[in-house]
C-alpha cells in the first residue's frame, strides 16, 4: 500500500500539491485545477493527505476520505511557522507536509455535512445580529447629529425613539425621517430573520443537543453549537482537553525554569466560548441554589473569573456527556477508574 504524504494547499481554483516519495524520496510538485483534483486523487492507492483547516477543507477531506484516503486537517496558525521564504503555493505545500511530521500538532476533528450545516445556522444568526446593531449605531450616530441623543443599550433606544417619534420628527428634515423609517424597517427584518434563524436551530437540535440542554447554563443556541462542535467526542481525549481548546484555560509564559500563569488563552472557537460564558453568568446571576464551590469562588474572586471558571466546567461536563452517551446529573461524581 503507498503511504505515501500528499500536502494540498486549497484555493478556490488551483490546488497546489506537494509529496516525497515514500520508496525513492523523490520530491514532488504538481499543480491542478479545482475539476483535477479527485481525479487524481482517484487513482492513487490508500495515501495520506494533509491541509490546512481552511475554508473549503472540511468538504474536500470528505470527498478524500470517500476516496479511501486518510486525511488530516491542521491547524492554519502553527502551519505558518513552517513555511521559508518567499509565500506562495508551492511553498505554502511545503509547509504542509513539513507541519504534517509534527506529532505535536493537534488534529482538527472533519465536520459533517449535518455539522456544517447547524454551524452555518448559527453564523448567519450572528451575521443579522451584526447587522441588526451596525444599523442601530448607525442610527444613533445619524440623530445625534441633529441634537437626538438616545440612551445605551439597543432595547432602552429603540423605545426611546418610539416614545419620542412626534417630537422629534418635528425637529428633522423630511428627508431624515425617511431614512429613521428605512432604517427602522431594517431593523425590524434583521430582528425577524434572526427569529427564524433561532427557530430553525431549534427545530434541527439533534438527540445530543436536547440532552445538552438539560446541563446547568446550556441553552438552546449553546446545546446546538456544542453538539454541532462536538460530534462524538472522540476527536478529544478528555474534557480538559476541550476546554483548553475553546480557549478557557490560563496562558502562560515561563523561561529559566520558572513559569507565570496569566489570563485565559482565547484560543479555539470565540462563538462557543462566547455563549458558554454567557450561560455562566446567567447561572451565576439566577442560580437560587449555586454549588458549593461556586459560592466559594465568588466571596474571594470577581465575578467574570467565577464566570470563566464555571464556562469550564460547563464545557467538561458537555464533552463528558458525549463521548460517554450519559444524561445530565448534577450530583456526579468522577472516579478514575481501578
Amino acid at each position: 500500500m503507498d503511504r505515501t504524504t500528499y500536502a494540498v494547499d486549497i484555493a478556490k481554483q488551483v490546488m497546489q500539491v506537494h509529496w516525497v516519495d515514500a520508496h525513492t524520496g523523490e520530491i514532488g510538485r504538481r499543480k491542478l485545477t479545482r475539476a483535477k483534483f479527485l481525479e487524481c486523487a482517484a487513482k492513487l492507492q490508500p495515501a495520506r493527505f494533509v491541509m490546512e483547516a481552511c475554508g473549503g477543507a472540511h468538504h474536500w477531506a470528505r470527498c478524500l476520505r470517500g476516496l479511501g484516503h486518510e486525511v488530516e486537517l491542521l491547524p492554519a496558525g502553527q502551519v505558518r511557522p513552517f513555511v521559508r521564504g518567499n509565500k506562495d503555493d508551492a511553498a505554502d505545500a511545503r509547509g504542509i507536509w513539513l507541519a504534517s511530521h509534527q506529532g505535536d500538532i493537534r488534529r482538527v476533528p472533519i465536520k459533517s455535512c449535518e455539522q456544517q450545516a447547524v454551524l452555518s445556522l448559527h453564523r448567519m444568526r450572528e451575521h443579522w445580529k451584526s447587522v441588526r446593531t451596525a444599523t442601530i449605531n448607525a442610527l444613533r450616530g445619524l440623530l445625534y447629529e441633529f441634537g437626538v441623543v438616545l440612551p445605551k443599550g439597543r432595547t432602552e433606544g429603540l423605545k426611546a425613539l418610539a416614545q419620542r417619534r412626534a417630537d422629534i420628527d418635528a425637529t428633522l428634515p423630511q428627508t431624515m425621517c425617511r431614512m429613521v423609517d428605512a432604517e427602522l424597517s431594517m431593523l425590524a427584518q434583521a430582528q425577524k430573520r434572526m427569529d427564524e434563524l433561532e427557530a430553525e436551530i431549534q427545530a434541527t437540535s439533534t438527540s445530543t443537543a436536547k440532552r445538552l440542554r438539560k446541563a446547568s447554563g446550556i441553552g438552546v443556541l449553546g446545546a446546538s453549537a456544542l453538539a454541532a462542535t462536538l460530534g462524538d467526542g472522540t476527536c478529544w481525549r478528555s474534557g480538559r482537553e476541550f476546554s483548553a481548546s475553546l480557549g478557557l484555560v490560563p496562558a502562560h509564559t515561563g523561561t529559566g525554569g520558572k513559569t507565570r500563569m496569566g489570563h485565559i488563552s482565547k484560543r479555539g472557537d470565540a462563538y462557543l466560548r462566547t455563549l458558554l460564558i454567557h450561560g455562566a453568568r446567567a447561572v451565576i446571576a439566577q442560580s437560587k441554589k449555586k454549588p458549593q464551590w461556586l459560592h466559594q469562588l465568588l466571596l474571594r474572586r470577581p465575578a467574570n473569573v467565577a464566570a470563566v471558571a464555571l464556562t469550564n466546567k460547563m464545557a467538561r461536563i458537555a464533552w463528558a456527556m458525549v463521548a460517554h452517551d450519559r444524561d445530565y446529573d448534577a450530583n456526579w461524581i468522577s472516579a478514575k477508574p481501578c
